[in-house]
Parts: structure tokens; sequence; C-alpha cells
């Protein structure tokens, strides 16, 4: 008889720890790590993976995806789980769809379209609506999944629920909203979300112009909420915001930290404006760090961008009226009118026009931070390579340049167009990011943007870029583990996952890291009502377990669904 379920033999293990990496076998039975053996000499096993050459890692944790809607509909949470991540954490930024009355679906999915670029069409077919509370949205996720999932309390359908049409126009909540608002958050967090998460920012739209809820919402509102969340002594609290008055944000940072005594995360980038502002940032972190408050980074390991292209939301010829003769035709047939020499010259006559209409609409004509993608994207592009720089060098149009980009591998191309952590010209703001002690890689934003932005694929670009191949000071692979595995989990409160070690979860990868490669975005038309979404595969990850369970094998699924909804924070093992 089989002494273990699974034994991965002979891998390179790094265990997430940021220990050394070291060659051994790691034993995994009822779901759980039983062993990690450096001497070769565990039992049989039930399945036998051999890992000679490859790296063994804790599955990745990715605690910033929108993956609200999709959860509800679907099993897999794809693109994340082709990228190694076997738990996601969503509910973030204060987007969400619970608690929610029956006459404000249509709000939330405004909210969810204009914040997340996710389909109203496909939010409507795919949304079951079988809940209102915020413990029956949780009912309807718990179903068997190919990786872990869990939620948080978003802030804007919070603020909609309690408040109705005074919370939609931003205005100030009453002391008895207040309270409410803060019962239902704390019963929220005891049926098992994880936290609680708000948007600050005016970057965040509804799909119909208006900025969120919970914009301008008070100081005494969020610490309000976070103080019910505290009572409960679980839970973490996520906010974002646009940090135009640095050190007056910071206070209510504090202060929803402080009073409720809950780590609290926030959205930390490079501003393209400043290469001071993470800066500043980064100092108030370490003075609250100083002061005993558990606030942390999140932080993305690449450019923030958008998209372009003639199968996705922006193209920089939204605003051409020649573009606009062929824009609703199909793909084949459009493709085919602008490779027609007589057509591009009158589109190209015709070139001009932002769309501030659109989210991302000012940067279409953004040509000197542009970007060609190719099969193999390369998120740290030289500056020389930007589309403005190639037409200065061939004496051509910046817009000729793109339009030719975007009409290779039949007109499915894309160009991408970074505005934050590119700032310089580089990634040096970034590693600088990645490497401080209070933060952690995030951001990934899986299951949204899904027609402007795929950067589900994230965890594969921190090992790849920066574990591999990048030019210049990369960072250790042990390093870039613990934060995206064990650093992750931890960040909000799942203490059983993220390390290879016995008595934690068996979420194991097994990756062939000379081939691992992040390939470019692709559109599929597979959301519900055949909504249109951004994909990217990868190629390197042999094995992926989760709780013992492959799920998948050289990057395409197994059909097993051993993953299921966490309730609430989970304890590490007792050593």
């Amino acid at each position: 008889m089989a002494e273990f379920d699974v034994v991965i033999r002979g891998g390179t293990v790094i265990d997430g720890t940021g220990a050394p990496a070291r060659t051994a076998d790691v034993a995994v039975t009822d779901g759980r790590i039983v062993a990690v053996d450096d001497a070769g000499s565990l039992g049989s096993a039930t399945r036998e993976i051999n890992a000679d050459g490859a790296l063994v890692t804790p599955g990745f944790v990715d605690v910033h995806t929108h993956y609200d809607g999709q959860a509800t509909w679907e099993s897999t949470m794809q693109p994340s789980s082709w990228h190694g991540v076997t738990t996601v954490v969503f509910g973030n930024c204060g987007v969400g769809f619970a608690p929610v009355h029956a006459s404000d679906h249509q709000r939330l999915v405004e909210l969810m379209e204009g914040v997340e670029d996710i389909p109203g069409t496909a939010l409507h077919e795919g949304l079951p609506w079988t809940w209102n509370s915020l413990p029956e949205y949780l009912d309807a996720l718990d179903g068997a999944k190919d990786m872990d999932i869990a939620a948080q309390v978003p802030h804007g359908a919070l603020r909609l629920f309690v408040m109705g049409e005074r919370g939609a126009r931003r205005e100030d909540a009453t002391a008895a909203d207040i309270t409410e608002m803060g019962s239902l958050a704390a019963e929220a967090i005891e049926a098992g979300f994880l936290g609680f998460t708000t948007s600050r920012t005016q970057n965040h739209r509804t799909s119909t112009g208006e900025f969120t809820p919970t914009l301008t919402a008070a100081e005494e509102e969020l610490v309000g909420i976070a103080e019910a969340v505290g009572r409960t002594g679980r839970g973490v609290l996520q906010l974002v915001s646009d940090f135009s008055d640095i050190d007056g944000e910071f206070a209510i940072v504090r202060a929803m930290s402080e009073r409720s005594g809950r780590p609290i995360s926030f959205t930390l980038v490079e501003s393209s404006r400043s290469f001071d502002y993470h800066r500043a940032l980064l100092a108030h972190v370490e003075q609250a760090r100083a002061d005993g408050l558990m606030v942390t980074g999140q932080t993305a390991v690449r450019p923030i961008g958008l998209l372009l292209g003639f199968e996705c939301t922006l193209n920089p010829f939204l605003r051409n009226e020649v573009y606009r003769e062929v824009a609703d035709l199909p793909l084949t047939e459009r493709t085919q009118a602008l490779q027609d020499p007589a057509f591009q010259e009158r589109l190209l006559a015709a070139a001009g026009g932002r769309d501030a209409t659109l989210v991302g609409g000012r940067l279409i004509e953004k040509f000197d931070s542009m970007f060609a993608l190719g099969r193999f994207p390369n998120y740290e592009p030289d500056p020389n390579t930007s589309i403005a720089a190639i037409a200065t060098r061939t004496g051509r149009t910046a817009e000729a340049v793109a339009l030719d980009a975007l009409l290779e591998q039949d007109g499915t191309a894309m160009l991408w167009v970074p505005f934050s952590n590119y700032g310089q010209g580089n990634l040096d703001g970034t590693r600088e990011l990645l490497t401080h002690p209070f933060t952690v890689p995030s951001l990934s934003d899986g299951g949204a943007h899904v027609g402007t932005i795929c950067d589900g694929s994230f965890p594969t670009t921190l090992l790849q870029h920066w574990g591999r191949d990048r030019q210049r000071e990369r960072i250790d692979l042990e390093f870039l583990v613990q934060r995206q595995c064990r650093d992750t989990a931890r960040l909000v409160g799942l203490g059983d996952r993220g390390v290879l070690a016995p008595g934690f979860r068996a979420d194991l990868n097994v990756i062939d890291f000379d081939r691992l490669q992040v390939h470019a975005p692709e559109l599929r038309y597979d959301l519900p009502g055949g909504g249109r979404r951004v994909v990217q595969r990868a190629d390197g990850y042999l094995h992926t377990l989760v709780a013992g369970v492959e799920t998948y094998a050289s990057g395409e699924a197994t059909g097993a669904l051993p993953g299921r909804l966490v309730r609430g924070p989970q304890a590490a093992p007792v050593s």
C-alpha cells in the first residue's frame, strides 16, 4: 500500500520562506504536505511526479482580483489558474455584488462595468442574483473550483444597500448609516469574508460616467466601519486612493488601522508624474510600521498599462471618422478594408483625436509611450522602441506605424501603453517597491478590465522577468516566491498556505523555469452572452496542484476541481 497520495521527487524546492533553494522530495497526503525530504528517502505514493530539473514552489496567492462575477457562473478562474495561482481574493477596490436590493442590480452592474471594464451584458447574462445579503452571496460562491477563492466586503455595494440614492449621490453618511454599514460588514466577516475594501480614486467611475459611491466617504464613515470589523477580532482592510493629498489621505489609512486594530493595505505604484510619489508613501508606511500599525503597500510587478487593438475597447483610431466607416464590420472584413492602400490614405489623413468619454481614452494617441507587444511581450521595453521613436527613425507618422503594428496577426495584434510604474522609462522604481519590506506583489486585477488590461499573468512575469530575464539588478528567486506565496497569504490572514512544509496546504507548482514564458494577450468571446475578454497564456507550468490534486498539467486544465470557498482567516499549522 502506498505511503503517500503524491510524492514530487527530485525538484529544486523553493519553499516560500525565503530559505535557499534545495533539491528535495515533497510528500502529500489528504491535501496537506506531510514531508519535505532532502535525503531522497520518502516511501511510495499513489502518484509520483518527476520534478528533476524543475522548480517546486508553493501555489501562488493573488490577493487583488475581481472574479466576483465569474466565480458565480464558472468553476475555472482563468486566466489566473494558467499562471500557477491556487488562491485568489476578490471584492477589492470597494466593488462587488453584495449586499444588494433587487432594485439595485443595474447599479452594481454599472459600477463593476465602469470600474473594472467587465461587459454589462456578460454580467446581466451570467450573474444568477440568488442572494441579497452578504452571507447569502458567500453561499452562492460555495462550489467546486479549480482553485480556492475568497471574498471581501465591497464598500460601494454596502453603501448603496444602506443609503440608497443618497449613497449613490455620495452624500455624507449619518451616524445611523455608519452603524448599519458597520453591523453588516461585521456580520459578513463573521460569515467568512476576509475583509472590507473601499475606493477613493477619481479613476473609478460607473459605466454611466458617475464617480463611485465611496469616492468622498468621510473619515468618520470609513473609521466607523473599520471599527466594527475590528470588534470581530478578525478581518483585513484594503483601500485604493489617488493620494493627491498624501498626508491627509494617509491620515485616514492610519486612523482606519489604528482604531480598528486590523491590518490595512493600499495600492502603491510609481507615479508617471513624480518619482518621489511612491517614496513619500513608503516613508508614511515605514512610520506607521514603527508606530505598530500593520500597513502594507500592494504593488505591481510590471507597468500597469492599457491594451489597444481593433478588438479591444480602445485603439488609436477610435475618434477617426474614416475608421468609423468600418468599425462595426466583422474583424476579417474590417482588416481587409484597413489593409487597402486607398482606405489607409484616407484613414491616416483623418488621424487625430482622443476619446475622453472612455476610461483610458486620453491615452490612445500617446505614441511616445506606446509599444507593439509581439508574440512574447517585453514589459520593460526600451523607450527607443516606442511607436513614436520608430516613426521618427523611419520618417513616417506615428499613426502609420501604429496601423502597421495593429494589422499584424491578421488584425488581432495589440499595442500597449504603460501609464504607471514606467515614468522613468524603466522598472527601477518598480524594483524599489517590490523589494521594500512592507510591500507585496499584487494588483493583477485578474478577471477584470477584460477589454483593456490583462495582468492576471503578473505571477509569471514576477519569476520570468525579475528572476531570469532582466539584464540588470534581478531579484533572487527565493525572495520572489516568498513574496508571491507566503507574504501575500499572510497579508489576508491565510496562514495555512504559501509554504512547503509539513502541515501546510498542498498547493504547489512544478515549473520548467528555463521555458517559463508569458504569451501575448489574445481576445476570446467566451463570457456569458458571447462577451469578449482578453486572456493570456504561459509556457513552463508543468504541474499545478490544489489541495494535493492536479488541476493543470502542461498548462491545460485536467478537469479536477478541488478548490473551494475559503471562509475566514486560516491559522498556520503548529510546527
